[in-house]
């Protein structure tokens, strides 16, 4: 009976410590997202945010800001505002904090992920391998909590003009790019007129025939902002990896109890998976289709090549041979970016990489 009422003492005092502790936690906490809600990525941390609102009895209420809104459109500032703690957790892309984290730039080596024989196996062996612990590393030098990884996608090429076989088929060409250097350094190498400019002007200038293209991930971004409308030729490339990965505010994140910590991390991992198989449905060897299945959440689009095709675009899809061409014309710039990001950190990735292989 002592036994009983002391298990029964002890039960009390944790709920109330839970009580306690959840008492002190916001009402609302910020994740920031950079594109709307139907993307991938926006997908994807609807996801999280449900899964650990969900599993923590709504404890912990996250709400996704679409949009780049928390940061009033401004991208590259994302770092600085989680770090002050405007925004509590964010669901970022590494493009958007390469300028102030130079290591960022190793996935948008010109087609340094690209030029595997498995180029989603050799992504995920850079994440879990020594090179993905240094990335971890450099994010969290900066005073922010690294939570997980997920996924963009493989950047393609939409164009008004095609198709593009070879380098040369681009010379000239008037094409919007994120605004970070290492695009421009690409695009420039391969004989295009890259244009960093915003995506509204970027529209405007599709429907004015005076941007000739972009580039950005097929499921994640082409086929949502159904860029057939402007477009005719698709060039399935790959020629660099756009990563994903969650963080929160160091503060906001000491604040939560170790349950709780453990919970985000779990619904970090399970965010992955799902972030993964949206952006590589249609492209792995049917791994993405099988999970998104199993947890009955297929979208509409699951052959992302056929819907193009139906939209009426030409889709050309590079032959190792073509890869391996476009790998050469953009040597320099991988020379190049490699001494800024650290020879180091790419020699690791590439050792990860042929480990995988």
């Amino acid at each position: 009976m002592k036994h009983l009422i002391g298990k029964a003492l002890f039960t009390l005092a944790c709920a109330g410590l839970m009580t306690a502790v959840s008492a002190a936690y916001k009402a609302e906490y910020k994740l920031s997202v950079v594109p709307g809600a139907t993307s991938g990525w926006g997908q994807t941390a609807t996801f999280f945010a449900d899964c650990v609102r969900n599993k923590t009895d709504g404890r912990v209420n996250i709400k996704p800001y679409f949009g780049a809104q928390l940061m009033a459109g401004k991208q590259t500032s994302e770092l600085l505002l989680v770090r002050r703690g405007a925004i509590d957790f964010a669901l970022a892309s590494t493009i958007n904090w390469s300028p102030q984290i130079k290591e960022l730039n190793l996935t948008a080596l010109p087609f340094f992920v690209a030029n595997n024989p498995n180029r989603y196996k050799a992504m995920d062996a850079i994440e879990a391998g020594k090179s993905g612990k240094m990335l971890q590393d450099a994010i969290e030098k900066t005073g922010v909590k690294f939570i997980g990884w997920s996924e963009n996608g493989f950047r393609e090429l939409t164009t008004s003009k095609g198709p593009i076989n070879k380098p040369e088929d681009m010379k000239g060409m008037k094409l919007r790019v994120c605004g970070t250097p290492i695009f421009i350094d690409i695009f420039t190498a391969l004989g295009a007129n890259p244009q960093a400019i915003n995506w509204s002007e970027a529209v405007t200038g599709f429907q004015q025939g005076i941007v000739d293209g972009q580039e950005n991930p097929t499921n994640g971004i082409n086929i949502p902002m159904k860029m057939w409308t402007w477009h005719k030729h698709m060039t399935d490339w790959h020629y660099m990896i756009d990563p994903l990965f969650l963080t929160a505010n160091k503060k906001v994140w000491n604040g939560f109890s170790k349950e709780d910590q453990k919970i985000i991390l779990e619904c970090a991992a399970e965010a992955e998976l799902y972030g993964k198989a949206l952006s590589r449905l249609g492209f792995d060897n049917g791994e993405a289709l099988a999970y998104l299945q199993k947890i009955g959440k297929v979208p509409a689009v699951s052959d992302p090549n056929a819907e193009l095709k139906k939209n009426g675009m030409e889709v050309t899809s590079f032959t190792p041979e073509q890869i391996q061409a476009f790998y050469k014309a953009t040597q320099q710039v991988r020379d190049n970016w490699t001494k800024k990001i650290g020879p180091e950190l790419v020699k690791a990735a590439e050792a990860d990489m042929k480990a995988a292989q």
